[in-house]
């Protein structure tokens, strides 16, 4: 064993100290004179090599300098053989290798047991020296000579590091196969023997410290291309790094490194100067990477679909490689140890902190973190998220629900909560804190933070995109404001105006692709599933904080909820609400397919909830934008008709019995939004006949409706809205369509058009653009609520009767069949009226079918009759041609519509008597804002004003202010005048007293006999 020590020491380190020795290789086994003396003067000689010696040989051989002059003649061969470029880290490292592969023939010699195990020992002694140097030369590279040149101390193991990655593109010239090279299959015991020997004392920091710096920090990850481009060295940092973390010690010390946390980075700093930083900025949005949206999609409109989607799937494979490498990276940090696992939190929750800003309205991209390295973060928790997002929802309990009293993670300082007051969630927190709570469990922080990283990270980005959208459409018009009626061609203005457009059209075209450029990550299938996955289990468990049983959704919380609205619940931020609803939003109207797999259930559990028991959210725009969701997901999408949750409203028991209270309730609450902006704006969220016509065939819909139609007082509330929105809308559509017709006409006029100004053209063509817009919207609203009205009187007709409601709804129909048929029709025609979504004919066949509907009832005959500014007999006789030509009825509707009339022309003859015989109705008797006689006097109790009940009921349905001094007012708190009433009936009793004396027949008389 003594010879092979000897023998294998010397193979190991390529010294020996018998001259003899060298010469017969030439040199290349170095002969280590200095030292050969130095044991001789000793008094020993022809000594055999041996571990025990390891260190002196190696210390002697690292001295020897290469570029070294010497006056020794014997010794100048030895010099001349060194490899002249060789660093001391590569001849370690070679002596590394040599050490493993003697000990693997050692294995294969079949020594006797006893003399192996020695001898393992004696060469586990070697090992340990020659990594110990290694380390060591890694800090102090200057420790020993060194060749002129070449980059030394960590670049050295950061080049291997770099070279792990198939697909990166190598950095070193060495080749693969050399004997003082770490091969990627080196590496990892490499680095294991450097973090078993240097762990201790956490002397690891700093060997491997500024490796890891050196690595993370790479120029790869800084160059403007990012992940596109044909040089993917980038992948090598990611490569290295995963080794790196896969050993525990140095994944613990890379959550110890200053540079893990840095103390002064900010908001856009950070990702730059944090270690993980420039690897997680890496992304596709354009405005950290502009590269990738010039590379990949550079002249959009040229592009085909089949080159547009070769793009998106390189792109999103990239990113899906990266995404997936980073969320390993992390987790072996998490695993590594409960410090490093507290570290990572700790680096989430900074990120958090940091980026609050990102949710303003107004923000400036280059003060707040970048898109890519927030949604590279959303991906990891994500990630971090699947296991306990199980499909029973098992683990749904272990998220502590006091998570924000809890842990100081997330500042809700400055957050508005979903229905409390700052003050009331303050103290809320102060009575449930806890000294002595354990700690919050990895599940909570997980679930929290990936809650706020989206807040303030992936749906802000999403946000970005959307805003793209409007700039393009912006843009357009722009385009059509330039491209007018194309009367500036070959004019003196033409070469202005063509470079103009030119202009316009190349920054469509950029914009263009930094929205493509968005997608590729937005619209990622994968990241898509994902993201809505967490939504939905998001959503779940909200809706289990309101839960009385806490058992949601097994079995599913029971509509309606109580009343008192739990305090854990109003406490909790409004943004967890508010971004369930945005990517709902977004999902369903991006990506709707993404619903096939999962999703559908906890989407129409979650806004049937919130539509019915709306109390439990302050924000009325909230509210808006969870109806709109419900009305974007049953928009047809590829095969499927009805949208995404078409056949469940159709079908899930839950649909069956809550959908038509939430519409009724809905609608009637949007009057109430508290909005400071137009009319107008409700009208987005007054959509609820599109559901309808998804649903109206189910009976058992018909039959929800009905029961709320039994409560009279809320559904003549819905009814009043309903006739509010109805004379707004029409008013407005009509309007609009008139002013286009004048545009049009004028414009028809070739000769006088073109003698305008070219500015005065540009403005009439800008108004009609705007017009045009505006007009579309309007007509589709009005058609869909007539429609509604058309459905619901077919329905259920007692609540339209009613006396607040009935002389509304007379007057407004006839209002709208004057416009439609009236002597000013022809002001409604215009050009493409599809483009308006005007369709007149199927608007008037949907006023006439009410009016039919309605036609047996005596109220609304009356009403009808007693409509002074816009009924006439002749305008419902041309009506009835029109829908006769036309087909919109059969010649049996006909009938009915004229039976009709006859009744109405019987009643106002009638009502016109009446008027007569009362004569001058004195001014105390009339209602002051209708100027009616007033039948059922009531005193309004602030503004002491007298109106009739029927007036003031109508009035309060759009309005619970007194409309004389805008103070507050309820029905209940109005007194009835009894005494005016007297006075009222006894005037009337009083005048058809007179009139029934007047009309006696003069036979009836008796005649006295005078003579």
């Amino acid at each position: 064993m003594e010879t092979w020590e000897h023998e294998s020491i010397g193979l190991i380190f390529k010294s020996t100290l018998d001259r003899s020795v060298a010469e017969q290789t030439a040199y290349e086994t170095v002969w280590l004179k200095q030292l050969s003396e130095e044991m001789a003067s000793e008094g020993t000689s022809n000594v055999r090599l041996n571990a025990d010696l390891a260190d002196r040989l190696l210390i002697a051989r690292l001295e020897l300098d290469p570029q070294g002059m010497s006056d020794d003649l014997d010794y100048l061969p030895v010099l001349a053989s060194l490899p002249a470029s060789q660093t001391t880290f590569e001849y370690l490292v070679g002596c590394w290798k040599r050490v493993n592969s003697t000990r693997s023939n050692l294995i294969k010699k079949g020594y006797a047991p006893l003399d192996t195990q020695n001898a393992l020992s004696r060469l586990e002694k070697v090992r340990e020296l020659v990594i110990s140097y290694a380390g060591l030369t890694l800090q102090e590279p200057e420790m020993f000579p060194q060749p002129p040149g070449r980059p030394l101390g960590p670049p050295e193991l950061v080049e291997p590091l770099l070279s792990l990655s198939a697909l990166s593109t190598p950095l070193s010239s060495s080749p693969a196969t050399s004997p003082n090279a770490l091969t990627p299959s080196d590496i990892g015991q490499f680095l294991q023997d450097l973090a078993h020997r240097f762990e201790p004392e956490n002397e690891i920091d700093d060997i491997l410290g500024p490796v890891v710096k050196g690595l993370l920090f790479h120029e790869s990850l800084f160059r403007p291309e990012g992940l596109g481009g044909g040089d993917s060295s980038w992948r090598g940092v990611i490569g290295g790094l995963e080794v790196l973390v896969s050993i525990k010690s140095i994944a613990m010390m890379i959550t110890r490194m200053e540079q893990w946390i840095p103390a002064n980075a900010t908001a856009p700093t950070f990702e730059r100067v944090a270690l993980f930083g420039p690897l997680c900025r890496l992304g596709v949005f354009s405005l950290e990477w502009p590269g990738i949206s010039q590379t990949y999609f550079s002249d959009p409109e040229k592009r085909s679909r089949e080159d547009i989607d070769s793009s998106f799937a390189s792109l999103r494979g990239t990113l899906k490689s990266l995404q997936s490498s980073l969320f390993q990276i992390f987790n072996a940090l998490v695993r590594a140890s409960p410090e490093s696992r507290e570290a990572v939190l700790r680096f989430f929750s900074r990120v958090i902190s940091l980026n609050v800003k990102r949710a303003g309205m107004q923000v400036e991209p280059e003060t707040v973190a970048s898109d890519s390295f927030m949604v590279n973060l959303q991906g990891i928790l994500l990630r971090f998220a699947e296991p306990f997002m199980d499909a029973n929802y098992n683990k749904m309990d272990r998220i502590d629900p006091l998570y924000y009293v809890h842990s100081r993670r997330i500042d809700l300082k400055d957050e508005t909560r979903i229905k409390a007051t700052s003050e009331e969630a303050l103290e809320w927190e102060n009575q449930n804190k806890d000294p002595n709570a354990p700690p919050s469990n990895f599940i909570s922080d997980i679930f929290y933070l990936t809650i706020a990283m989206s807040h303030y990270g992936y749906l802000r980005t999403i946000q970005t995109h959307n805003s793209l959208q409007k700039h393009l459409d912006d843009i357009q018009r722009h385009l059509d404001m330039l491209n007018g009626d194309g009367s500036w061609m070959g004019g003196p203005l033409q070469a202005r105006t063509q470079a103009a457009i030119n202009q316009v059209t190349v920054e469509k075209n950029k914009i263009r692709s930094r929205q493509l450029a968005f997608e590729a990550q937005l619209h990622d299938p994968e990241f898509l599933i994902r993201s809505l996955g967490f939504t939905n289990f998001l959503s779940t468990w909200l809706i289990r904080q309101v839960d009385p049983k806490k058992t949601h959704p097994s079995p599913p919380a029971q509509i309606p909820l109580p009343k008192e609205v739990p305090m854990s619940f109003r406490v909790l931020p409004e943004y967890i609400l508010e971004d369930i609803v945005d990517h709902l939003y977004f999902v369903v109207h991006q990506a709707p397919d993404k619903f096939e797999l999962s999703g559908k259930i906890e989407l129409m559990t979650f806004v049937l909830i919130f539509l019915n028991c709306t109390w439990y959210i302050k924000n009325p725009f909230l509210k808006s934008k969870i109806n709109d969701v419900l009305f974007l997901s049953i928009w047809g999408y590829g095969r499927e008709r009805s949208g995404i949750l078409g056949n469940l409203l159709n079908t899930h028991p839950m649909a069956l019995k809550y959908l038509m209270p939430a519409l009724m309730h809905f609608y009637i609450e949007v009057e109430q939004t508290g909005a400071s902006s137009s009319f107008y704006d409700k009208f987005s969220t007054r959509n609820i006949s599109y559901i309808l016509k998804v649903v109206w065939n189910n009976p058992t819909h018909r039959e929800a409706l009905n029961a709320e139609a039994r409560n009279v007082d809320k559904f003549v509330r819905f009814v009043n809205l309903m006739i509010n929105d109805v004379t707004f809308l029409m008013d407005e559509s009509l309007s609009e369509l008139t002013q286009i017709h004048a545009i049009q006409v004028e414009m028809d006029d070739r000769t006088t058009w073109n003698s305008q100004t070219l500015e005065h053209r540009r403005e009439r063509e800008s108004t009609l653009r705007s017009l045009e817009r505006h007009a579309s919207g309007y007509t589709t609203l009005s058609r869909s609520t007539v429609e509604l009205l058309k459905i619901f009187t077919a329905e259920t007709k007692v609540p339209f009767m009613m006396p607040e409601i009935v002389d509304r709804l007379a007057a407004m129909l006839d209002y709208n069949l004057h416009a439609l048929v009236g002597p000013k029709y022809q002001e409604l025609k215009v050009r493409e009226p599809e483009k308006l979504k005007f369709n007149p004919k199927a608007l008037l066949s949907d006023v006439l079918q009410v009016f039919l509907n309605l036609s047996d009832q005596d109220d609304f005959i009356k009403a009808v009759a007693g409509d002074g500014r816009s009924y006439s007999k002749e305008l419902f006789n041309k009506a009835a041609e029109v829908a006769l030509r036309r087909s919109l009825k059969s010649e049996t509707e006909i009938e009915q519509l004229r039976q009709f009339v006859t009744k109405v022309e019987e009643c106002k003859a009638s009502m016109e008597a009446d008027d007569e015989d009362l004569g001058d109705i004195p001014d105390e008797f009339l209602d002051p804002l209708l100027a009616t006689l007033m039948h059922d006097p009531v005193i309004l109790p602030s503004s002491k004003a007298i109106v009739d009940r029927a007036t003031i009921k109508s009035h309060l349905l759009s309005d619970s202010k007194d409309p004389f001094n805008r103070s507050p007012l309820t029905i209940e708190e109005v007194v009835p005048d009894l005494e005016l009433k007297a006075r009222i009936s006894a005037f009337i009793m009083e005048k058809r007293a007179k009139k029934v004396i007047v009309e006696e027949p003069q036979e009836t008389v008796v005649q006295m006999d005078v003579s």
